[in-house]
């Protein structure tokens, strides 16, 4: 039964595709089975030899100069050893295809449709997300360390790993870069009250939460800025910690990105960057349903992908955390999303229109659907999220025109 339902949306054109997601008639057990095989073929597409089409989203896109540069990292797909003739290995072929994606994203703008991923995610009702969300609302991966956990203790347990892997401490000035609904910046300026915090959004229905949120909370440490992150420019080396949360997925220029939050660091400021990611392979989001309707313009990063933008900010700690913990978030946002229809609806058609509020609670309810399945691949460790603690380097100390080297001492990387 599955497979032939499969079968029949496979030769089924994007349009008509959309049509039959969008009526709310497929049963959540048969789109499970469709989207675990989706997620198969889509982890075909990313493993040596690579399709043509994926090989198109890390070309020179008609740059000569950029396309004479990809050239020399390309390694030929058969190396004379001593004595033999032997084929190069898979994951030969996959750093080559991981070189010549970084090397493109260099040349790219720090974000693209920045227009869409607002419109999509984030300039939308705040009662969509306040009803499905948890308390505190955290569009973002939670943390479960015993699974028993409830939404809102998850939420919590999440932002306090934050504190600890920043060591957040009272006089410290701290940026949360993409802020959401304020999760991180109202708990921390909650726990921590002679922190500064400072949130950044490009959406004004973010901010007017956040504002209200604090007034109500009695918070006096907390202000929002908001603007588009390609092109603002924070107050030079202000602040001493700063947070990302699922923001460079939306990104494609890290290198610029990571050079503006150091201008924005103090030396020995630290940023903390949690994203989501794929363990081994980065890959953009160019075609498929979750390109038009969630993700346009956006990026599945690897796990190591800011490992190699360290020009700026250097890495200091690294760690993993098993995709289980954000489909374990993903269900409980679906079981929100089922429970809370009612409440939700005029919100959804205050956001998409009379016509479509029905339409949109089902995409929602689908995205919790294909993100879960996807994070709880192989047992949570083929798609996952990532943390990468950067710090900014204190200029070399310099005495009489001689340059002296301190040794530097590093933690090692917990994975």
């Amino acid at each position: 039964m599955f497979a032939f339902v499969s079968k029949i949306l496979d030769n089924l054109n994007d349009t008509w595709c959309d049509s039959v997601l969008d009526s709310g008639l497929a049963p959540h057990a048969v789109l499970r089975v469709f989207i675990r095989r989706e997620l198969r073929r889509r982890l075909d597409e990313i493993t040596p030899p690579f399709p043509e089409k994926v090989l198109a989203t890390v070309s020179a896109k008609g740059s000569p100069s950029l396309k004479a540069k990809l050239e020399d990292l390309t390694s030929p797909r058969i190396a004379l050893l001593p004595g033999v003739l032997a084929p190069i290995s898979k994951w030969s072929e996959t750093l080559t295809y991981k070189m010549n994606f970084f090397e493109t994203v260099r040349h790219q703008p720090i974000a693209i449709e920045t227009d869409a991923a607002n419109r999509q995610n984030y300039e939308i009702a705040t009662g969509i997300m306040a009803n499905m969300l948890g308390p505190r609302i955290k569009y973002s991966c939670s943390y479960y360390p015993t699974g028993n956990e409830t939404l809102g203790e998850a939420e919590e347990k999440m932002l306090d790993l934050y504190i600890e892997r920043l060591g957040l401490k009272t006089g410290m000035r701290f940026l949360d870069l993409g802020c959401g609904w304020g999760a991180a910046i109202l708990y921390f300026a909650e726990k921590i009250p002679g922190l500064e915090v400072v949130g950044f959004s490009n959406s004004r229905t973010q901010k007017e939460y956040i504002d209200a949120k604090a007034k109500e909370l009695g918070l006096t440490n907390v202000r929002i800025i908001t603007g588009n992150c390609t092109d603002y420019e924070f107050q030079p080396e202000y602040f001493d910690r700063a947070l990302s949360v699922e923001l460079f997925e939306h990104m494609k220029n890290y290198e610029g990105l990571m050079a503006k939050m150091s201008r924005a660091l103090r030396p020995g400021g630290q940023l903390l960057v949690h994203h989501f990611c794929h363990r081994t392979t980065p890959y953009h989001y160019e075609d498929g349903w979750m390109a038009r309707t969630f993700f346009t313009g956006g990026t599945m990063p690897s796990s190591d992908l800011l490992l190699y933008f360290q020009k700026d900010l250097v890495i200091k700690k690294h760690w993993w955390i098993n995709g289980y913990h954000y489909s374990r978030t993903l269900e409980h946002w679906l079981e929100n999303t089922m429970a809370r229809r009612e409440k939700m609806m005029p919100h959804l058609a205050e956001t998409y229109g009379e016509d479509m509020a029905f339409v949109w609670h089902n995409r929602w309810q689908i995205f919790h659907l294909a993100s879960s399945e996807m994070f709880k691949t192989d047992g949570g460790d083929t798609w996952g999220v990532t943390h990468a603690l950067f710090e900014k380097p204190d200029p070399e100390p310099v005495t009489l025109g001689v340059v002296t080297m301190e040794p530097v001492t590093m933690e090692p990387l917990e994975i």
